[in-house]
C-alpha cells in the first residue's frame, strides 16, 4: 500500500487531500495544528504539526519514517494565508503592499511557502534512496498575474520555482515534483463566501477532485515527464481521465480566467 503525507489536512484542500489519497488506497499521514479535531476518516492516521515550528516537522516526519512503510507521496497543503481577511471591519487581504499587514507575509510565506521547503526536504531524505516518489506543491495562476495582493503572487511564484529546481535535484534520483493549480474548491471559507453572494459555484471543484487528480498522477508517466512542471489540475484530470465526486469535469482555468 502507498503511503502519503499530506500537510495542512485539518481542513479546506488539504483535508479534502487527505480523503481523496485514503479512498484511492494510500496510507495517508495527515499532519495540522487542530487535526486532531478534523473530520477525516479514521484509516487516515492524524500527527498534530504546526509547520511553522521545524522541530514539530522533524518529528512528524520521523513518525512517517518511524511506521517502517516508506513515502511514496508529499502534498504540501499547509497555508496560513487566508486568515485574519477582515481586520477591524476592513477586508485587508487585497489591499496595496505599502498598508499590508505584516502578519500576511508570516501566513503566506512562513507558514507556506516556507513550510512547504522544510517538509519537501524531510520528504526527500525517505524518498531518495528508494529511488521513487512524488513531491507536490499548491501554488496559483498568481506566480504569473497580479491576483489579490503582492505577498500573494510571491508565494505563488516562489512554490512553482522551488518545485521547478527541486524536480532538476531529484531527477537524478526518481523523485518527481510539481506544482498543481487547483481551480475554485468548495472549501468551507468558500461555501461561506458563495452564500453571501461573493462566489458563483458553476464550475466549481470539491475539496477531493484534486486529491484524485494527485492520486492518478503518482501513478502515471506524466509524474516524470512533467516534473518541475506547474500544472492545471483540472487540465490534468482531463488528461488523466479523472472526474469530481459528483462525476462532473471541471472546465480548467486559463490566466485570463482569473
Amino acid at each position: 500500500m502507498p503511503t502519503a503525507v499530506v500537510t495542512g489536512a485539518s481542513r479546506g484542500i488539504g483535508r479534502g487531500v487527505a480523503i481523496a489519497l485514503e479512498e484511492a488506497g494510500y496510507t495517508v499521514f495527515a499532519t495540522g495544528r487542530s487535526v486532531d479535531g478534523a473530520d477525516l476518516p479514521a484509516a487516515v492516521r492524524r500527527i498534530a504539526c504546526d509547520h511553522t515550528d521545524d522541530a514539530q516537522t522533524s518529528e512528524a516526519f520521523a513518525t512517517v519514517a518511524a511506521a517502517g512503510e516508506g513515502l511514496d507521496l508529499l502534498v504540501n497543503a499547509a497555508w496560513g494565508g487566508y486568515e485574519r481577511m477582515v481586520e477591524d471591519g476592513a477586508f485587508t487581504w487585497a489591499a496595496p503592499f505599502w498598508v499590508q499587514p505584516l502578519h500576511r507575509w508570516s501566513g503566506m510565506i512562513d507558514a507556506g511557502l516556507r513550510a512547504t521547503f522544510v517538509a519537501s526536504g524531510h520528504a526527500a531524505r525517505l524518498m531518495v534512496p528508494r529511488g521513487a516518489g512524488l513531491i507536490v506543491g499548491l501554488s496559483f495562476w498568481a506566480a504569473k498575474k497580479h491576483l489579490g495582493n503582492v505577498i500573494y503572487g510571491v508565494a505563488q511564484a516562489g512554490t512553482d520555482k522551488m518545485m521547478a529546481d527541486m524536480a532538476a535535484e531529484l531527477r537524478p534520483h526518481g523523485v518527481s515534483a510539481v506544482s498543481l493549480y487547483p481551480g475554485l474548491v468548495r472549501t468551507e471559507r468558500v461555501m461561506e463566501a458563495a452564500a453571501a453572494g461573493v462566489f458563483a459555484l458553476s464550475n466549481s471543484e470539491s475539496p477531493q477532485f484534486i486529491g484524485r487528480v494527485i492520486a492518478a498522477l503518482a501513478v502515471s508517466p506524466l509524474a516524470v515527464e512533467r516534473s518541475g512542471q506547474a500544472l492545471v489540475a483540472a487540465a490534468l484530470a482531463q488528461e488523466l481521465g479523472v472526474s469530481d465526486i459528483d462525476g462532473a469535469q471541471p472546465r480548467p482555468l486559463t490566466i485570463d480566467d482569473v
